[in-house]
C-alpha cells in the first residue's frame, strides 16, 4: 500500500511538473518592428475635420423614406472639400445610393489590392435620450479632450482618419506598392445591402482580386481582457453570422374569466425559458486559440496554466470562458431573446403570441443548425420557427481568416509601430460588418480599429456620449498612414 502510495504521489508530482513546464515555455508574440518615429500632425485640425463630418445626420434607418438623402450629399460635398488631393489624383466611383469607391493604383499592378473600408451612416439617437448626452449628438462639439458625437467611434472616424493619412502621403509624392482601394458603405448599420454589396459588385464585376480587407470591429483594449494591464490590440480574423427567428404560439382565445389550458403566453414562455437554459455548443476557433496564446504569457498563472495544457482541460476552460458574455460569445453562437409580444387587453385572452430570438452564429455554425438547435431546445411541434423578416436580413457567417498570414503581420507590424505599448492578439468580433460582403473576394479578411477602448466605452457605441479622444483620433490617422506606407508585407 505505502508503495502505491508512493508511486501516485510520484507520479501526480511528475504531471505537476509537466503542466507546469508547458505553462512556462509559453513566450510572448516577437516585435515585428521598432516603434516608428512619431509623425508630426496637427491634431486640433484633425479633430476639427472629424467634428465637421460628426455633425451630418447621415443617419440609417429600416424605412428608407426617413433617410436623410441630402445629410448623404453634403457628408459627400465635406469629403470633396477636405480632401482634395484624393479627390484629384484617386478614382472614385459613387456606387449604389450613396456610396462612395476610391481607387489608389499601385506600383506594382501583379500585386492583388488591399481594401480599407469603413461606413459613413450611423444609428439614431434613441428618442428620449438627447438629455443624456454631455454635448449634443449631432453638434461636433470639440471639449474636455474629446470630439463628441454620434459616428465618433462607429465609424466616421475610421472613414475620416483614412482619407486623412491618403492626403497626408499624397502630399508627400507617395504611392503604394499594391493597390489599395477605400470602400464607403451608405447602409452597413441596415445590412449593408445597396453599399458594401454593390460595392463588392463592381470589384466582382471587374475581376478584382483582393490580398486583404480591413475593416471596423475590434480595437487597442485596455481593461477589457481580465488580469491583463497592458493595452491588447485585437485585429480579429474573423466575424459571426446573424440570423433572428420569429417565434410563434397559439392557443385558444375568449374570454380572460374563463381561461382555459393552452394560454398562448404560458406555452411561448416555456420555450423561452427551454431556449436559455439550452446554449449551443461551445468550442474553441483557431484564430481564439491564438488570442488565447498570444495573451496566457501576460496572465496569472492558473489561466496561464489553464491555457497552456487546453488538451487536457478544454472542458474546463470553455466552461470558464462561459462565465462572461464577452469570453462566451468568443466560443459559441449565441441565442437572445429580444422581443416578446402577445396580448391586446387585460380581460382577453390571446390567440397569439409571439417573441423574437436574435442568433449570432460562430464560424461554422449554420442558420439551419441554429434553427435545428431551437427546435431541439423547445421540444414543442406547436410552437412555430421562421426567419423574422421584420429583422431585414439573415447572414451566414463568412470564412475565418488566418492569423498567421503575412498581411495580419503587416497589420501587426503597423501596430508595433504606432502603439508599441500594446499586446496584439487574435479572435474575432461578435458582431457584423460590411467586411463580410467582400468574402468572395478576399484572401484574408481582418477587423480593428486603432482607437482606445475601455470599459467605460462599452455604452457609447450606439448609445448616448459618444466620443474620441482628441490626440487618440490623431493616432488613428498615423496607424493609417503607416499602414500604407507599409501596403506589401
Amino acid at each position: 500500500m505505502k508503495r502505491t502510495f508512493l508511486a501516485l504521489a510520484a507520479a501526480l508530482l511528475v504531471f505537476a511538473a509537466l503542466l507546469g513546464y508547458r505553462a512556462a515555455r509559453l513566450r510572448s508574440a516577437p516585435v515585428l518592428a521598432p516603434a516608428a518615429e512619431r509623425i508630426a500632425l496637427d491634431a486640433p485640425q484633425l479633430a476639427g475635420r472629424l467634428a465637421a463630418a460628426l455633425r451630418l445626420q447621415t443617419v440609417s434607418y429600416v424605412k428608407a423614406d426617413r433617410t436623410d438623402a441630402e445629410a448623404f450629399r453634403q457628408f459627400h460635398a465635406l469629403l470633396r472639400a477636405q480632401f482634395p488631393r484624393v479627390h484629384r489624383m484617386l478614382d472614385v466611383e459613387p456606387v449604389g445610393a450613396f456610396g462612395l469607391l476610391y481607387r489608389w493604383d499601385g506600383r506594382d499592378a501583379a500585386r492583388k489590392p488591399a481594401l480599407l473600408a469603413a461606413h459613413m451612416d450611423v444609428v439614431p439617437v434613441e428618442p428620449g435620450t438627447e438629455t443624456r448626452w454631455t454635448q449634443p449628438p449631432f453638434a461636433g462639439v470639440i471639449a474636455e479632450g474629446y470630439v463628441w458625437g454620434r459616428g465618433a467611434l462607429d465609424d466616421k472616424s475610421n472613414l475620416i482618419a483614412q482619407l486623412e493619412a491618403a492626403e497626408w502621403l499624397l502630399a508627400q509624392g507617395h504611392a503604394p506598392q499594391r493597390t489599395v482601394y477605400f470602400a464607403y458603405g451608405h447602409d452597413e448599420e441596415i445590412g449593408g445591402t445597396d453599399g458594401a454589396a454593390r460595392i463588392a459588385e463592381v470589384l466582382r464585376a471587374r475581376g478584382v482580386r483582393l490580398a486583404y480587407t480591413l475593416d471596423e470591429g475590434s480595437a487597442i483594449t485596455q481593461g477589457i481582457v481580465a488580469g491583463i494591464d497592458r493595452p491588447v490590440a485585437a485585429i480579429m480574423a474573423g466575424e459571426r453570422g446573424y440570423v433572428t427567428f420569429r417565434l410563434t404560439a397559439r392557443g385558444v382565445g375568449g374570454h380572460a374569466s374563463t381561461p382555459a389550458r393552452g394560454n398562448a403566453i404560458v406555452r411561448l414562455s416555456h420555450a423561452l425559458l427551454r431556449i436559455d437554459e439550452r446554449p449551443m455548443p461551445a468550442r474553441l476557433l483557431p484564430p481564439v486559440a491564438g488570442m488565447l496564446d498570444r495573451l496566457a504569457p501576460h496572465m496569472p498563472a492558473a489561466e496561464r496554466l489553464l491555457i497552456a495544457n487546453r488538451d487536457l482541460f478544454e472542458p474546463l476552460l470553455l466552461r470558464a470562458l462561459s462565465a462572461a458574455p464577452i469570453t462566451n460569445a468568443l466560443i459559441r453562437s449565441t441565442q437572445a431573446i429580444t422581443v416578446v409580444a402577445g396580448g391586446v387587453k387585460d380581460n382577453v385572452l390571446p390567440s397569439e403570441a409571439h417573441a423574437l430570438v436574435n442568433v449570432r452564429l460562430l464560424p461554422g455554425d449554420r442558420i439551419v443548425d441554429a434553427e435545428a438547435h431551437l427546435r431541439s431546445a423547445i421540444d414543442d411541434p406547436d410552437i412555430a420557427i421562421e426567419i423574422a423578416a421584420e429583422a431585414g436580413f439573415a447572414n451566414e457567417a463568412p470564412p475565418l481568416s488566418d492569423p498567421r498570414a503575412p498581411e495580419f503581420a503587416l497589420i501587426e507590424k503597423t501596430v508595433n509601430e504606432v502603439f508599441p505599448q500594446a499586446l496584439v492578439s487574435s479572435g474575432i468580433i461578435l458582431a457584423t460588418t460590411d467586411n463580410r460582403h467582400y468574402a468572395d473576394l478576399r484572401d484574408q479578411a481582418y477587423y480593428f480599429s486603432p482607437y482606445p477602448y475601455t470599459p467605460a466605452d462599452q455604452p457609447r457605441v450606439h448609445g448616448s456620449d459618444e466620443r474620441i479622444g482628441v490626440e487618440a483620433y490623431a493616432d488613428m490617422v498615423r496607424f493609417y498612414i503607416r499602414l500604407l506606407q507599409n501596403t506589401a508585407p
